[in-house]
């Protein structure tokens, strides 16, 4: 069933990670605007030509950097170890295989070193629960690969769960190269073949959703030429297509503006099983606008702010979280909402708010707590806690007029999360895991409360001789910034452990403790310290610490995660010779920030899938759907800011720089590779030291297999091993 939040994952998803001192200079600001631009503001760019994502002069460019540096970083003997160690852990059949739970069956998808691209697969849920589940292969995509000469990606499918078996039929999305933009293909549970003269999509960011058997809403590139996309690359226009008949002759339900993110339709299932069908607006990255369509009637635009992520109805409750201060006035009463708060309101198809649908408060978060994530199961609402930093998952219900709360009996200090709930079925999937524990995946039965352990990780790394610390650091502003330290028990603090500090600050995206086979294997156990900064920009303390950061307040994401770095330093754990940073995404784009802004401070900077070029990235691929978060370099204020920040215009070709480590895929269309070249490219117009790996397939994450990835993790750990273990960097 999707859900009215289908948006809010897909707009989310449109800039998720890939995947994972000494104060010198007395102020990062004047820092940033006194360098002297490699590429000035106000002149042509001369590297445009490298934007041309296929082009020929640019993939030359691309290939002879990527034959130096994979020539440059495999002549290391480690190189060969860490691969070999990285494929073990990435191919091992020893994975939890997560599901979804559909009927009886839980479905999965595989990958191995036999499986590149991966099985669609299903086994039944007593089959699951034992230690050697007996799987069931519903789609081969190495096989529909060589078929179809393809490099598929699986990306999802999207069910249609009709009661009689043979009416399963299921949407598959498959990315060529592992891109965003996919081809959609229903797909025959029953028969367990495409269906032929079925729905079929093709490539797109589209977004689809079921109304019944017979009948879909589209949000898709109608025509294929572009015009019906907004500027960011999202379907601006839904339509509602009818079996049997041309993708050309479905009939338009909604049509947004040019300048919103995009516009996706969702269906709501109704108490008699008919599903009410909607669309959801998204004017900005972070702004809604929810529609419904009742039989027969125009669109009804829901009373909600514009700040709030719908989770479903609930008996007979509308169940949604704001991400703002919100006021409502209704029959002559006011009432105040706190951010971040998880509320309740009657549900009416007439979309009014009256002093009968008054929204009530289910939850409030405190300044140290937030709210991760809400679902939806068989009498109960599911909520997901961060309370700092700590997972917590309490079980709600409605008894009368009093929605009480209780917290379910699992594992402690680490992160939880709901892998899988549906409101029709009686098993819930809820994942544990922290810095050095294995994730486990466990049971809970809504009915029963029982918690059971259903699979468990083997331990990749030896743990015993590691600990981890929670610790803070002091802002330039004098907000306290969390931060976890994973390193050797009993070190020196001496200065010389090499430390890889990792960050993101943005899009209200949290860091959270999680495990790492190949973090620990390839680093913790060879004696490196892990850091992970909680800084501003994410989500770990609810909507405002996200809002802390955004657009021309954005240094402060920048500051903090400075602090922790300057923090590491003073207390001797390390040092700037054996100091590392990595981030990925947005976190490329704070990578690129920490170059240009403190130099001084690393050794090591491994710079993935980044935003850099930040005066024009609103017109690359999905860049316009970021303004929200970054601001707008069309809006003077923000663009004075841009310029002061963007990594691309504050290059100093006179600086001293840590030799950086860009890592890129030819194939994302989520954020453009142009950036990370034409950055890379600056440093080899300056005659300075650089490393570049760009992958020719592999979409966001930069890989589109696991034997991609292992080769990918194994280039950036021995990178950081030449610079920051090395008798040299001393």
């Amino acid at each position: 069933m999707e859900l009215i939040r289908s948006l809010s994952i897909a707009v989310a998803t449109a800039l998720a990670l890939s995947g994972c001192m000494t104060a010198q200079q007395s102020s990062t600001e004047d820092t940033a605007s006194s360098v002297t631009p490699a590429v000035p503001a106000t002149t042509e760019d001369p590297y445009l030509w490298l934007e041309e994502v296929e082009g020929d002069r640019a993939l030359n460019w691309v290939r002879s950097q990527n034959q130096r540096t994979l020539a440059d970083l495999q002549a290391n003997p480690v190189y060969a170890d860490l691969n070999e160690q990285a494929l073990e852990v990435v191919n091992s059949s020893e994975r939890i295989p997560y599901g979804t739970i559909r009927n009886g069956y839980v479905y999965n998808f595989w990958q191995d070193a036999t499986n590149v691209r991966g099985l669609w697969r299903r086994t039944t849920l007593e089959s699951y629960a034992t230690e050697s589940p007996q799987w069931e292969t519903i789609l081969d995509f190495d096989q529909l690969a060589e078929r179809e000469d393809r490099n598929w990606v699986y990306k999802g499918a999207n069910c249609y769960t009709a009661k009689a078996k043979a009416d399963y039929k299921c949407l598959i999305s498959l990315s060529n190269g592992g891109k965003d933009a996919v081809v959609i293909r229903e797909f025959d549970l029953a028969t367990k073949r495409f269906v032929d003269d079925g729905f079929t999509l093709p490539e797109a960011k589209s977004g689809v959703a079921w109304v019944d058997y017979n009948t879909l809403l589209v949000a898709t590139d109608w025509g294929g030429d572009g015009t019906t996309l907004t500027q960011s690359g999202y379907p601006s226009t839904v339509k509602r297509w009818q079996r049997g008949t041309p993708l050309s002759e479905a009939t338009q339900l909604f049509s947004g503006n040019k300048t919103d993110v995009g516009v996706f339709p969702y269906t709501q299932e109704r108490d008699d099983g008919t599903r009410l069908e909607g669309v959801v607006v998204a004017p900005t990255f972070f702004t809604r606008e929810n529609y419904i369509f009742p039989a027969g009637k125009d669109a009804v635009r829901l009373p909600l702010p514009d700040k709030a992520d719908i989770v479903g109805l609930f008996e007979g409750q509308l169940i949604f979280t704001i991400k703002q201060d919100w006021t409502v006035e209704a029959a002559g009463s006011t009432t105040h909402y706190s951010t971040g708060s998880l509320l309740a309101m009657p549900f009416t198809e007439a979309g009014e708010m009256t002093s009968e649908t008054v929204p009530e408060v289910i939850f409030e978060p405190n300044d140290r707590q937030a709210i991760e994530g809400v679902s939806m199961t068989r009498g109960q609402l599911l909520m997901t806690l961060s309370d700092n930093v700590v997972g917590k998952v309490f079980a709600i219900t409605k008894a009368g007029d009093e929605w009480q709360r209780e917290q379910l009996d699992l594992p402690a200090n680490g992160t939880l999360s709901v892998s899988f709930a549906g409101k029709d079925e009686a098993t819930v999937l809820i994942n544990y895991e922290g810095f050095l524990t294995p994730d486990s995946l466990m049971s809970y039965s809504p009915q029963s409360g029982e918690v059971t352990t259903l699979k468990s990780l083997p331990s990749w790394f030896n743990a015993e001789d590691l600990v981890v610390e929670q610790k803070e650091a002091k802002s330039k502003d004098g907000t306290m910034v969390p931060f976890f330290v994973i390193h050797k028990k009993g070190i020196k603090h001496d200065g010389k452990t090499p430390t890889l500090l990792y960050g993101y600050g943005g899009f209200q995206i949290s860091m959270r403790p999680s495990y790492s086979g190949l973090r620990g294997k390839l680093w913790l156990e060879r004696g490196g310290a892990f850091v992970l900064a909680n800084i501003r920009g994410g989500g770990e303390f609810g909507p405002k610490w996200h809002q802390a950061g955004l657009k021309t307040k954005r240094q402060v994401v920048y500051d903090d995660f400075i602090a922790v770095g300057e923090w590491l330093i003073d207390h001797k754990l390390t040092s700037p010779q054996h100091l590392g940073i990595q981030g990925g995404s947005n976190g490329g784009l704070l990578m690129g920030v920490m170059l240009t802004q403190r130099p001084d401070l690393w050794n090591a900077v491994i710079v993935q899938v980044p935003l850099l070029d930040m005066l024009r990235f609103h017109l690359l691929l999905a860049g316009a759907s970021w303004v929200g978060e970054y601001g707008s370099p069309e809006v003077p204020e923000e663009r004075e800011w841009l310029e002061k920040m963007s990594p691309y215009h504050n290059f100093d070709a006179d600086a001293d720089y840590p030799e950086p480590f860009f890592v890129t895929s030819t194939k994302d269309d989520r954020v453009h590779p142009g950036h990370a070249r034409k950055m890379a490219k600056l440093f080899e117009a300056a005659g300075k030291p650089f490393l570049y790996y760009e992958n020719i397939d592999g979409g966001h994450s930069a890989a589109a297999n696991q034997q991609e990835t292992a080769k990918r993790v194994a280039l950036e750990f021995t990178y950081l091993t030449e610079k920051l273990m090395a008798e040299s960097a001393d």
